[in-house]
Protein backbone atom coordinates (compact mmCIF):
# COMPACT_ATOMS: atom_id res chain seq x y z
CA UNK A 1 0.00 0.00 0.00
CA UNK A 2 1.16 3.48 -0.72
CA UNK A 3 1.47 6.14 1.63
CA UNK A 4 -0.53 9.11 1.48
CA UNK A 5 -0.04 12.60 3.00
CA UNK A 6 -3.83 11.30 4.18
CA UNK A 7 -2.58 8.19 6.22
CA UNK A 8 0.53 9.44 7.72
CA UNK A 9 -2.11 13.01 9.07
CA UNK A 10 -4.44 9.76 10.65
CA UNK A 11 -1.52 8.25 12.29
CA UNK A 12 -0.06 11.31 13.83
CA UNK A 13 -3.25 13.27 14.98
CA UNK A 14 -3.99 9.19 16.96
CA UNK A 15 -0.98 9.23 18.32
CA UNK A 16 -0.85 13.04 18.88
CA UNK A 17 -4.26 12.96 20.54
CA UNK A 18 -3.30 10.01 22.61
CA UNK A 19 -0.62 11.85 24.09
CA UNK A 20 -2.46 15.11 24.95
CA UNK A 21 -5.32 13.35 25.58
CA UNK A 22 -3.61 11.43 28.94
CA UNK A 23 -0.80 13.88 29.83
CA UNK A 24 -3.59 16.54 29.69
CA UNK A 25 -5.97 14.73 32.05
CA UNK A 26 -3.12 13.51 34.40
CA UNK A 27 -1.81 16.97 34.75
CA UNK A 28 -5.56 18.23 35.29
CA UNK A 29 -6.62 15.88 37.87
CA UNK A 30 -3.14 15.66 39.65
CA UNK A 31 -2.23 19.12 39.26
CA UNK A 32 -4.93 20.91 39.62
CA UNK A 33 -7.98 19.79 40.95
CA UNK A 34 -6.57 16.57 43.56
CA UNK A 35 -2.90 18.64 43.64
CA UNK A 36 -3.75 19.64 47.69
CA UNK A 37 -5.31 16.50 48.96
CA UNK A 38 -2.92 14.49 47.21
CA UNK A 39 0.06 16.88 47.89
CA UNK A 40 1.65 13.89 50.38
CA UNK A 41 1.72 12.22 47.34
CA UNK A 42 3.66 14.20 45.25
CA UNK A 43 7.54 13.09 45.03
CA UNK A 44 9.23 15.46 44.99
CA UNK A 45 7.58 18.72 46.61
CA UNK A 46 7.85 21.26 44.00
CA UNK A 47 5.70 21.94 40.67
CA UNK A 48 7.87 22.32 37.54
CA UNK A 49 8.42 25.53 35.69
CA UNK A 50 6.10 26.53 32.68
CA UNK A 51 9.37 26.65 30.95
CA UNK A 52 9.89 22.69 31.33
CA UNK A 53 6.18 21.91 29.93
CA UNK A 54 7.37 23.78 27.11
CA UNK A 55 10.31 22.51 26.41
CA UNK A 56 8.69 18.92 27.15
CA UNK A 57 5.59 19.47 24.55
CA UNK A 58 7.97 20.82 21.81
CA UNK A 59 10.23 17.64 22.06
CA UNK A 60 7.18 15.34 21.94
CA UNK A 61 5.83 16.95 19.07
CA UNK A 62 9.22 16.03 17.54
CA UNK A 63 8.92 12.41 18.66
CA UNK A 64 5.21 12.13 18.06
CA UNK A 65 6.24 12.84 14.18
CA UNK A 66 8.87 10.16 14.47
CA UNK A 67 6.96 8.02 15.52
CA UNK A 68 4.02 8.42 13.66
CA UNK A 69 6.50 7.77 10.47
CA UNK A 70 8.20 4.94 11.88
CA UNK A 71 4.66 2.82 12.53
CA UNK A 72 3.78 4.24 8.91
CA UNK A 73 6.83 2.72 7.37
CA UNK A 74 6.06 -0.93 9.57
CA UNK A 75 2.43 -1.44 9.28
CA UNK A 76 1.21 0.12 5.60
CA UNK A 77 4.40 0.02 3.77
CA UNK A 78 5.66 -3.44 4.74
CA UNK A 79 2.69 -4.73 7.03
CA UNK A 80 3.12 -7.78 4.09
CA UNK A 81 5.96 -8.74 5.94
CA UNK A 82 5.52 -9.21 9.69
CA UNK A 83 3.77 -11.59 11.43
CA UNK A 84 0.64 -9.51 12.89
CA UNK A 85 -2.59 -10.86 12.30
CA UNK A 86 -6.46 -9.97 12.05
CA UNK A 87 -8.22 -13.16 12.73
CA UNK A 88 -8.38 -14.01 16.28
CA UNK A 89 -9.25 -17.65 15.01
CA UNK A 90 -5.81 -18.03 14.08
CA UNK A 91 -3.72 -18.86 17.18
CA UNK A 92 -6.60 -18.41 20.20
CA UNK A 93 -7.12 -16.99 23.01
CA UNK A 94 -4.47 -18.73 24.79
CA UNK A 95 -1.63 -17.53 22.49
CA UNK A 96 -3.41 -14.02 22.38
CA UNK A 97 -2.69 -13.76 26.65
CA UNK A 98 0.60 -14.78 26.03
CA UNK A 99 1.32 -12.52 23.34
CA UNK A 100 0.65 -9.57 25.99
CA UNK A 101 3.10 -11.14 27.87
CA UNK A 102 5.56 -11.70 25.56
CA UNK A 103 5.24 -8.27 24.36
CA UNK A 104 5.47 -6.67 28.20
CA UNK A 105 8.99 -8.88 28.52
CA UNK A 106 10.51 -7.94 25.27
CA UNK A 107 9.52 -3.92 25.69
CA UNK A 108 10.66 -3.68 29.23
CA UNK A 109 13.96 -5.62 28.15
CA UNK A 110 14.63 -3.93 25.21
CA UNK A 111 13.89 -0.18 27.11
CA UNK A 112 16.52 -1.22 30.27
CA UNK A 113 18.86 -1.63 28.23
CA UNK A 114 18.93 0.93 25.68
CA UNK A 115 18.18 3.32 27.98
CA UNK A 116 21.37 2.04 29.92
CA UNK A 117 23.04 2.67 26.81
CA UNK A 118 21.79 6.21 26.29
CA UNK A 119 23.58 6.88 30.13
CA UNK A 120 26.46 6.41 28.30
CA UNK A 121 28.51 9.98 28.75
CA UNK A 122 28.60 10.73 24.65
CA UNK A 123 24.83 9.94 24.79
CA UNK A 124 23.99 11.51 27.28
CA UNK A 125 25.32 14.73 27.02
CA UNK A 126 24.16 14.68 22.88
CA UNK A 127 20.89 12.39 23.27
CA UNK A 128 19.19 11.47 26.66
CA UNK A 129 20.06 15.12 28.51
CA UNK A 130 17.08 16.15 26.19
CA UNK A 131 14.70 13.94 28.43
CA UNK A 132 16.52 14.94 31.69
CA UNK A 133 16.38 18.50 31.32
CA UNK A 134 13.23 17.95 33.04
CA UNK A 135 14.98 16.92 37.06
CA UNK A 136 11.04 17.18 38.30
CA UNK A 137 8.94 15.37 35.39
CA UNK A 138 5.33 15.77 34.41
CA UNK A 139 2.99 14.05 32.58
CA UNK A 140 4.47 16.17 29.44
CA UNK A 141 7.85 14.29 29.57
CA UNK A 142 6.47 11.50 28.68
CA UNK A 143 7.32 11.54 24.99
CA UNK A 144 9.89 14.63 25.84
CA UNK A 145 12.87 12.49 23.30
CA UNK A 146 15.85 13.73 21.58
CA UNK A 147 15.15 12.56 17.63
CA UNK A 148 17.63 10.05 17.70
CA UNK A 149 16.25 8.47 21.03
CA UNK A 150 12.84 8.56 19.66
CA UNK A 151 13.71 6.38 16.86
CA UNK A 152 15.29 4.00 19.61
CA UNK A 153 12.33 4.32 21.69
CA UNK A 154 9.54 3.62 18.85
CA UNK A 155 12.27 0.75 17.06
CA UNK A 156 10.47 -1.81 19.55
CA UNK A 157 7.19 -1.58 16.87
CA UNK A 158 9.02 -3.11 14.07
CA UNK A 159 10.93 -5.33 16.51
CA UNK A 160 7.92 -6.93 17.57
CA UNK A 161 6.37 -6.96 14.34
CA UNK A 162 9.17 -9.13 12.67
CA UNK A 163 8.74 -11.40 15.55
CA UNK A 164 6.18 -13.79 16.62
CA UNK A 165 3.04 -13.82 15.29
CA UNK A 166 0.93 -10.95 17.55
CA UNK A 167 -2.63 -9.68 16.82
CA UNK A 168 -2.98 -6.29 15.22
CA UNK A 169 -5.44 -5.33 17.37
CA UNK A 170 -3.55 -6.24 20.55
CA UNK A 171 -0.72 -4.82 19.23
CA UNK A 172 -2.90 -1.57 19.16
CA UNK A 173 -4.15 -1.96 22.71
CA UNK A 174 -0.45 -2.33 24.15
CA UNK A 175 1.00 0.54 22.83
CA UNK A 176 -2.06 2.16 24.43
CA UNK A 177 -0.94 0.50 27.39
CA UNK A 178 2.45 1.79 27.10
CA UNK A 179 2.09 5.42 26.98
CA UNK A 180 -0.58 5.32 29.84
CA UNK A 181 2.34 3.78 32.01
CA UNK A 182 4.56 6.19 30.53
CA UNK A 183 2.51 9.10 31.47
CA UNK A 184 2.04 7.87 35.00
CA UNK A 185 5.95 6.77 35.17
CA UNK A 186 6.44 10.77 34.88
CA UNK A 187 3.53 11.60 36.71
CA UNK A 188 5.55 13.04 39.84
CA UNK A 189 3.04 11.27 42.08
CA UNK A 190 2.83 7.71 43.30
CA UNK A 191 -0.31 6.73 42.92
CA UNK A 192 0.24 2.75 44.18
CA UNK A 193 -0.71 2.06 48.10
CA UNK A 194 1.71 1.58 50.77
CA UNK A 195 3.76 -1.44 51.27
CA UNK A 196 3.69 -1.83 47.32
CA UNK A 197 7.05 -1.58 46.97
CA UNK A 198 7.88 -4.77 49.36
CA UNK A 199 4.86 -6.40 48.23
CA UNK A 200 6.10 -10.08 46.47
CA UNK A 201 4.53 -9.05 43.09
CA UNK A 202 4.51 -5.40 43.83
CA UNK A 203 8.14 -5.37 43.99
CA UNK A 204 9.00 -6.46 40.44
CA UNK A 205 6.67 -3.39 39.44
CA UNK A 206 8.19 0.10 38.45
CA UNK A 207 6.58 2.93 40.16
CA UNK A 208 6.54 6.75 39.64
CA UNK A 209 8.93 6.87 42.71
CA UNK A 210 11.61 4.76 41.38
CA UNK A 211 11.16 6.66 37.69
CA UNK A 212 11.35 9.78 39.30
CA UNK A 213 14.25 9.33 41.01
CA UNK A 214 16.00 8.64 38.04
CA UNK A 215 15.45 11.71 36.72
CA UNK A 216 16.26 13.44 39.48
CA UNK A 217 19.70 11.49 40.20
CA UNK A 218 20.37 10.72 36.68
CA UNK A 219 21.31 6.74 37.60
CA UNK A 220 19.82 3.67 38.15
CA UNK A 221 16.43 2.41 38.02
CA UNK A 222 16.47 1.82 34.50
CA UNK A 223 13.35 -0.13 33.34
CA UNK A 224 9.89 1.14 31.73
CA UNK A 225 7.07 -1.17 33.19
CA UNK A 226 9.22 -3.63 35.68
CA UNK A 227 12.36 -3.49 38.54
CA UNK A 228 12.99 -7.21 37.26
CA UNK A 229 17.12 -6.15 35.34
CA UNK A 230 17.31 -3.22 37.83
CA UNK A 231 16.89 -5.70 40.42
CA UNK A 232 19.02 -8.43 39.12
CA UNK A 233 21.41 -6.17 37.59
CA UNK A 234 22.19 -4.30 40.91
CA UNK A 235 20.82 -0.68 39.25
CA UNK A 236 17.81 -0.65 41.73
CA UNK A 237 19.05 2.75 43.78
CA UNK A 238 19.65 2.23 47.20
CA UNK A 239 17.18 4.70 48.50
CA UNK A 240 14.58 3.49 46.45
CA UNK A 241 12.21 2.24 49.31
CA UNK A 242 13.08 5.32 51.69
CA UNK A 243 11.36 7.39 49.18
CA UNK A 244 8.78 5.16 48.62
CA UNK A 245 7.84 4.99 52.12
CA UNK A 246 8.40 8.98 52.59
CA UNK A 247 5.48 9.53 50.01
CA UNK A 248 2.91 7.14 50.66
Amino acid sequence: MDITFEIWTKVTSTILFRYFAFASISFVLFYVILKKPLWYRKIQKKIPKLTDYKRDVFWSLITITIFATVIIFTFVKFNHLTNTYKNIEEYGYPYLFFSFFWMLIVHDTWFYWWHRIMHHPTLFKYVHLVHHKSTNPSPWTAYAFHPFEAIIEVGIHPFLAFTIPLYAPALGMFFLFQILYNVYGHLGFEIYPKGFHKHWFGKWINTSVAHNLHHKKFDGNYGLYLLFWDRIMGTLRKDYDEVFESVI
